[in-house]
């Protein structure tokens, strides 16, 4: 029997389905095909309409944006200039946040008042990235003789392609444009067709702010149609993607037809390692957070709990009765804390994980069944216990709230389990000795470690993973060097001395 605390969805009476268009070229399209329709997860009912871009809108947007950029006057405005649009706009997210925050609730099933951190935490990254676009900077060589000046120059990659997914809508889509944008280049974005009307707005916000037609396209439609070709197509420079390791694998192989710069943010399969002279009670929390913070459809969920095994069986009792408090269910009730599953078919794969292991001699200690609300979708929280590593749901993206609970004996058994899959893109340790969470910390194969403490973030700190978890960082001081090129300028200072043919009537 499933005990949490339930908040079933009120029927959205009022809601009126959202029509938008596509962004191409500084121009509104409504696109001629049937438009794709959102069905709110957790409410079940049509809430938004988008455009059904084709090949031939995301051709259309790689035309508008190489223009931008080969002739436009984006990346030819000073980075002072790009700094106060970014800001400015910035300030527009703020001033439109509760508007932004519903779209993502309704359109992803988030709970609202995660929805709000998360726009507010945008805020800041758009703010970060103006203030990096007035450091961005060469380097100069005065040191190479006489007669060689040295230069290097930072120049904007050109011609992005932006592609994100559907569980952090406008959170994702703020970890890449506005360093892009930043460095000077020119994009286009293509949300995914689950949640893409935050960002659309988001396009109404960049034109108020005053950036220039084509700076900014942004395409909806499908990966197959209209992803695919933003990949492959030869005017297009770099590929920014966020998504599943498999989509990303298949991203790097477009790419690689024209030899495109990728950055891949993927999967993540994330352990918490805990040992007995924690702070447990501290531990308890983050455990349910990390595990169940936006219905666990998070890369950065903290979905594996690698205890010692002294404290495993009081741990996961401490967990679970944690977990009862969770409340489950409606996303525009300011309380809940897990919202609704992103589409049926994702609730069924959850649910066949959960049977798989159980089926092989895991235990469920929690939840482990779907919510039935009369409406949307709903997985209870859940916690798995006597997992082995060998297990899918130990090793393979869930992305549900599903805990796994493993246990170890020594440090080096903690570490062997923790780097045993192929994913590395975050990790917690647990310990108050510091030498223990160092040793971890060096030795876990994870883009972020956190010590005492988990999926604490801010817009200084680069994000991204090791292994099958991606390729690059995001945020950080360096966030916006990521959108560049590096040009070097050979300067000669003087005569130059004839070091290969001799002058001529020189004797040999």
């Amino acid at each position: 029997m499933v005990m949490t605390v339930l908040i079933a969805p009120k029927a959205l009476a009022d809601h009126r389905a959202r029509d938008f268009k596509m962004l191409i070229d500084g121009k509104w399209e409504a696109g001629g095909t049937q438009p794709l329709e959102r069905v709110a997860p957790s409410h079940g009912v049509v809430v938004s309409r988008y455009p059904t871009g084709m090949k031939a809108d995301a051709e259309r947007a790689i035309a508008a944006a190489r223009k931008a950029f080969d002739h436009g006057p984006w990346p030819r405005m000073t980075a002072s200039e790009r700094s106060a649009i970014l800001l400015k706009a910035a300030d527009l997210i703020a001033a439109r946040s509760e508007e932004l925050a519903y779209l993502d609730a309704i359109e992803a099933g988030k709970p609202i008042s995660q929805v709000r951190g998360e726009i507010a935490g945008s805020v800041d990254i758009w703010r970060y990235a103006a203030g990096l676009a007035r450091d961005l900077h060469g380097e100069s060589y005065n040191t190479l003789g006489d007669g060689t000046l040295g230069v290097v120059l930072r120049e904007a990659i050109g011609v992005v392609s932006i592609i994100t997914p559907w569980n952090f809508p406008f959170l994702i889509v703020g970890q890449k444009l506005p360093f892009a944008l930043a460095a000077g280049c020119t994009t286009v974005v293509k949300p995914s067709e689950l949640t893409s009307g935050s960002t659309l707005l988001l396009g109404e916000i960049l034109q108020e702010a005053g950036l220039p037609d084509g700076a900014v396209n942004i395409v909806t439609g499908t990966g197959p149609e209209v992803g695919a070709i933003m990949t492959t197509h030869p005017h297009v420079d770099m590929v920014s993607f966020t998504g599943s390791t498999g989509v990303g694998k298949l991203t790097m192989t477009n790419a690689a037809q024209t030899l495109k710069k990728v950055s891949l943010e993927l999967g993540g399969k994330n352990p918490q390692i805990v040992f007995p002279d924690a702070d447990i009670d501290a531990f308890i929390d983050a455990a349910v957070f990390g595990a169940y913070f936006n219905a666990g459809e998070c890369c950065n969920a903290g979905s594996r709990l690698i205890l010692h095994k002294s404290i495993a069986s009081d741990v996961v009792k401490r967990v679970a009765e944690l977990a009862k408090d969770v409340k489950v269910g409606d996303p525009l009730d300011p309380s809940t804390q897990v919202g609704a599953i992103i589409t049926p078919q994702h609730l069924e794969k959850i649910n066949t994980y959960v049977t798989g292991a159980t089926n092989n001699g895991a235990q469920v200690a929690h939840g482990g069944e779907a919510l039935d609300f009369g409406m949307g979708q709903f997985m209870a929280p859940t916690i798995l216990e006597a997992v082995t590593p060998d297990m899918a749901v130990a090793r393979e993206e869930v992305f549900g709230p599903v805990l796994s609970v493993l246990t170890f004996e020594t440090t080096a058994e903690a570490i062997q389990i923790g780097n045993s899959i192929d994913y590395g893109l975050s990790a917690g340790v647990w310990s108050r000795d510091f030498d223990t969470c160092l040793t971890i910390g060096r030795k876990i194969r994870a883009g972020t470690v956190w010590m005492n403490t988990f999926m604490d973030g801010a817009s200084e700190l680069p994000f991204g993973g090791y292994k099958q978890s991606g390729l690059g960082r995001e945020l950080g001081r360096h966030a916006v060097e990521d959108y560049t090129e590096t040009k070097t300028l050979n300067m000669h200072i003087g005569a130059r001395t004839n070091w290969w043919m001799p002058k001529k009537g020189t004797p040999a």
